[in-house]
């Protein structure tokens, strides 16, 4: 399994309904146990996660999967992260 920083920013279609599911989306992902940490920014622009996945396209369909980013209110940067 590799490592995957999630790094999602709010855009200006940002929608308040969808932070429930995020969050119940990233519960999922601890009971999974692929996600590691998780966040906002103090700053309220969005926030990351650290989760594992067998390749980026894996954490790509993962990561769209969040509602926050499926429904158009936070953008999407994965990137793979060599932890040491």
């Amino acid at each position: 399994m590799n490592t995957y920083l999630m790094l999602t920013a709010r855009t200006d279609q940002f929608n308040q309904e969808y932070v429930a599911g995020h969050y119940e989306f990233l519960d999922r992902l601890q009971g999974e146990n692929r996600l590691k940490m998780f966040g906002p920014f103090s700053d309220a622009t969005g926030g990351a996660y650290v989760i594992e996945a067998g390749s980026l396209e894996e954490a790509a369909e993962i990561g769209h999967a969040d509602p926050l980013v499926a429904n158009g209110s936070s953008e999407l940067t994965i990137k793979e992260w060599k932890l040491k």
